[in-house]
């Protein structure tokens, strides 16, 4: 009895230092996954952008932020057929920077940040311009997203990066319809 005891005892050992050793392995495989403060960020004025929003973070494994605007839009306010609706007025005045509400204390905690928008007259929203100068960028890096109902990111991604040269800024992605493994592939 005694040596089927040691015996056991043996084995289970055996068993545990393999495990420990196998777990020791996949944490080094990719350092920097679990060192790395993720954020997405979004402004969304009808929730379509939202939605990409919350299913990013899940895939990237990050924390989420809604920039919210201090006065919400009203659906007279996004109506682009009204030259005097907010939104056009907004956009066609460059630098306008509608307020911001629910500022993040612990932005210097994160090194990834997604910013997320729809798009507006083919750029990012003016509300975009505020969350970006509300903070400090430097050393961080920033990947922009859209979601858009006919137009492309390609010069909303132009317009940020010449606005803002000195972000760390990587390939932006316009993320209609996009599906969890779409948002995976593009994670990775």
């Amino acid at each position: 009895m005694k040596k089927i005891t040691l015996l056991l005892t043996a084995i289970l050992a055996i068993c545990l230092c393999a495990c420990s050793q196998g777990n020791k392995k996949r944490e080094n495989e990719n350092p920097d996954k679990k060192s790395t403060k993720t954020l997405v960020a979004y402004f969304s004025a009808t929730g379509t952008t939202k939605a990409v929003a919350q299913q990013l973070a899940e895939v990237a494994g990050a924390d989420l932020h809604e920039i919210k605007p201090a006065q919400p839009y009203t659906e007279a306010d996004l109506n682009w057929k009204d030259k005097q609706s907010r939104s056009s007025v907004e956009m066609e005045e460059k630098s306008s920077r509608p307020e911001i509400t629910e500022k993040l204390s612990n932005m210097a905690d994160y090194e990834v940040i997604y910013v997320g928008f729809p798009i507006w007259w083919y750029t990012a929203p003016t509300i975009i311009n505020t969350f970006i100068e509300s903070y400090d960028f430097k050393g961080k890096t920033v990947i922009p997203f859209a979601t858009s109902g006919g137009s492309s990111i390609d010069d909303a991604c132009e317009d940020l990066k010449k606005a803002y040269p000195d972000i760390n800024w990587k390939e932006g992605r316009l993320l209609n319809n996009a599906t969890k493994e779409d948002l995976e592939a593009w994670v990775e």
